[in-house]
Order: structure tokens, then sequence, then C-alpha cells
């Protein structure tokens, strides 16, 4: 399996030192992946996530690139619903380009109804607003000028040029454990990127998948693993099932808020996993 790792983007550990250091980290011990999650407005009693303090996720990935390499970049996921499409399309292009060719989008159709009330975005219709967004994004990547018509979103695209688009196809992994984000995953999706997945119910998922669309479909599952506070036994079990069951890629995350603990958390999950690594 491919293993990917999240940077310090979140809470106090956060900063402009840590996510570089993060994802040099990354890339020195020998991850595929880095990855940043995704808020942009969130309500003062919502429940989760456990801090109200997100850096944006694209800058980020920018700051994250620009200290690395090799490793690809990863969002788990970016609420496509919440944003303008023909501008997010321009804006991952950049990155796709600056970055070389190292970008995934991980997609979600949000979940936190006052997020939407915030931004001004029907919380109702997400899941249609999504599978257009996707459709509007691949037609900016590679039509000149777009012919493409949205369904939903309101935006006059036809005759309209996005440049410069990126030099691939940029990977769209469809995220989300229900069963409309599985049917989009296989309708729309170059992969899946699921999060949490019991171990008794992820092969059923992947023959699902796999046999919609093949064995290049990729399957990713992010999980909130901390060698620090795990039981590390019970780690290795869940690697091996996940592994087993045909999951392409591990996205981790620690749960340590102080920098110090988070790489050290992120070096242990790195010397875990070595066996299922490849």
């Amino acid at each position: 399996m491919k293993l990917g790792i999240h940077v310090p983007q979140i809470g106090r550990k956060a900063g402009p030192d840590a996510v570089r250091r993060g994802a040099m980290q990354a890339e020195e011990l020998g991850f595929d992946s880095i990855w940043v999650n995704d808020h942009l407005a969130i309500p003062h009693d919502a429940p989760y996530p456990p801090s109200k303090s997100f850096y944006e996720p694209l800058i980020t990935l920018t700051w994250a690139a620009a200290a690395t390499k090799r490793v690809d970049l990863g969002t788990s996921v970016l609420v496509l619903p919440l944003r303008t499409p023909a501008h997010l399309a321009k804006e991952l292009a950049t990155l796709d380009l600056l970055s070389e060719g190292r970008l995934i989008l991980g997609t979600g159709v949000g979940w936190m109804e006052g997020e939407f009330d915030a931004m001004g975005v029907p919380f109702a219709d997400r899941g249609a607003r999504t599978d257009d967004i996707i459709n509007i994004l691949r037609a900016c990547w590679s039509e000149d000028p777009i012919t493409y018509e949205p369904k939903v979103v309101t935006a006059a695209l036809p005759g309209i040029r996005t440049l410069p688009q990126p030099a691939r196809n940029i990977p769209v992994w469809v995220g989300g454990n229900s069963a409309p984000a599985l049917r989009r995953a296989k309708a729309l999706g170059d992969g899946w990127h699921g999060t949490r997945v019991p171990t008794a119910d992820i092969g059923a998922i992947t023959d699902d998948l796999r046999a919609a669309r093949g064995k290049d479909f990729i399957i990713s599952m992010r999980l909130f693993w901390d060698p620090l506070e795990d039981d590390l036994d019970a780690l290795k079990e869940m690697a091996d099932v996940y592994n087993n069951a045909g999951v392409d890629a591990l996205i981790l995350e620690p749960r340590q808020r102080g920098l110090d603990d988070w790489l050290r958390a992120v070096e242990g999950l790195w010397n875990l996993l070595q066996p299922w690594h490849g």
C-alpha cells in the first residue's frame, strides 16, 4: 500500500514552519503523499472539528509543495459545493503545474449545514452541485474553449477559456462512505477516498468498487491513527486487513495537538507500517 500523512495544518500546532517541517519530514521518511483538511467557516458551537483554526487547504498545499520535490499533494477532502468552480479549476491547475504534476483532488459534498449558510451556498442540493462541479473542473482542464453547460451551478461557461490547463488528468478521488458517495465515486471518480470504514466492512466495499471500475481505480482510506496513544498491535492487525482487502493507500492523521508530539507520531506511523508499504 501507498502511505500518506497529513501535515500540521490545524490548531495550535499549525503554522508556516510547522507545515514546512511536516512536509519535509514526510518526504524524507519516504511517505508517498501529504494531505490537508478543509473547512472554511465553522459555527462557534460546532462539536467537531476539535479546533476551529484551519489554514486554507490549497494555499497550505502550495506552501508544502515549495518545500518538497517528490510527494503527492492531496486534499482530504475539498468541499466542492462551497467553491466557485471556474475559479477552483484555475487554482487546482496552477497548483498541479507549479508542483509538476503532484496534485490529488480528494472531494466531498460537505456535512456542516452552518458552514454552507455562512458561505451562502444551498445545503440541500450539495450532492447534485458536487457532480456538476466535478464535470466543470474536467471541462475547464480539457476543453478550450469550454463547451460543457452546467446543470446545477449558475455559470455561463460555454465559449470561456480558463488557461493554463494541467499537463495531465488531475486524479479525482471521491470521498464519503454513504451509498450516494460510493455511487458518485463509481460514476465520476478516478478513485474512492473512504474514512474510518470498519475492517469488517471494507472487503465488501472494495469488491463492489473493483467490479464496477476495475483494478486501476484507486481505493484509499483515511484513518485517525496515533502510535503515541493507540494499541500498536491493533493498528498492525487493521493495516493487514485493509491491505488484504485491496486498499491501495492509507492516509493517516495523528491526534496530537503539539507540533513535536505530532512529528514523533508521524515517525512512529512510518516505522509501524513498513511491512505494508510498497
